[in-house]
């Protein structure tokens, strides 16, 4: 299979993305590439982060959201969007729905932090909560999708969704590049894929030498598990982490091949690390990293890829966790 004839069996393309910048280019923010020389010393090796835990909504999916719903018809905006979320994915959904004339119903689990329903209330989302473990998230959306009409927004398994979350690696290269660093790897943070996806698909075209891994809970490896068997294979039903934001339960059919395709591998971190990983961006960093934007730090940190003599990335993909319990978890609290 040639260069070419693997990017065109793929969704989304360089071009797609890199037309999905142009059009964010005011909406989004181009959030910082982190580096700290103490932290590198210590390391042997230059970690950068790529902080979208400052970027509008306090993480990347405004980029995906905005992307998919500002290429509706003016009819299908308003019919609005429908979409499921457990949490970040949500506010980049109300935001993006509120900034194009539009409207949101997002369906959450019940167990997500109340804070994220809060703030997706806040920016005029309207709530339908299921059961995680004795619901399908996609048959709720497709039960309401008919009954109200709305359009559907996928978190990943979407084309334009995709193209706008891949403007995170393409400022992540860029910013590098402006750095004088050239990256060995980029860790991304995987739930549905997308965004593991996409940065895939960004630096297989632009730095093919840069490695992609899937960085993920070590009990909700479903990715890195499913990169090994050569298929998608579900987590566990009952299992939780503090990881709530990527708590997916299987690869989905559109972003697994791609991630089947270009990725590297995958990687995983306890909670306990992920506890310590964002205890240390938070001293090193001065940001504030929500559990699941914080499992590339976590790998790194707990020797899971080696990072002496290399440059390293890793997407802090966002900071939505309330106080109290970002403060518990620095703490070493394992609270879910």
């Amino acid at each position: 299979m040639t260069e070419t004839g693997r990017a065109a069996r793929h969704p989304v393309t360089l071009g797609d993305v890199a037309e999905a910048a142009g059009a964010l280019r005011d909406i989004v923010s181009r959030t910082p590439l982190l580096e700290n020389a103490d932290v590198n010393a210590a390391l042997g090796g230059r970690l950068l982060i790529k902080a979208e835990c400052a970027q509008r909504t306090g993480a990347f999916k405004i980029r995906g959201a905005y992307n998919c719903i500002r290429q509706l018809s003016e009819a299908e905006r308003a019919r609005g969007a429908i979409t499921y979320s457990s949490g970040n994915h949500a506010l980049g959904v109300a935001l993006a729905a509120q900034l194009l004339g539009s409207s949101a119903l997002i369906v959450m689990p019940s167990d997500v932090p109340p804070a994220k329903m809060a703030a997706a209330r806040a920016l005029g989302a309207e709530i339908a909560t299921f059961e995680r473990d004795s619901e399908s998230s996609d048959d709720v959306v497709e039960q309401l999708r008919a009954r109200t009409g709305r359009i559907v927004v996928p978190p990943s398994a979407d084309p334009h969704v995709l193209a706008g979350a891949g403007t995170v690696a393409l400022e992540t290269h860029e910013q590098a590049q402006e750095l004088g660093a050239g990256l060995d790897a980029v860790l991304v943070p995987c739930g549905g894929g997308g965004l593991t996806a996409s940065t895939a698909v960004v630096m297989h075209a632009l730095s093919p030498e840069t490695q992609v891994y899937a960085a993920e809970p070590e009990l909700f490896d479903d990715t890195r598990r499913s990169l090994k068997a050569g298929k998608p294979i579900p987590n566990p039903k009952g299992r939780r982490t503090i990881c709530d934001a990527i708590m997916t339960p299987i690869p989905n059919d559109v972003t697994f091949p791609i991630n089947l395709d270009l990725l590297a591998g995958g990687l995983v971190a306890s909670d306990e690390e992920v506890c310590a990983a964002m205890r240390f961006a938070f001293d090193h960093y001065k940001i504030v990293v929500e559990p699941g934007a914080a499992v590339g730090i976590a790998a790194v940190l707990s020797g899971g890829i080696d990072i002496k003599g290399k440059a390293i990335a890793t997407i802090v993909t966002g900071g939505n966790v309330d106080p109290a319990r970002f403060c518990a978890l620095l703490n070493g609290e394992m609270i879910s």
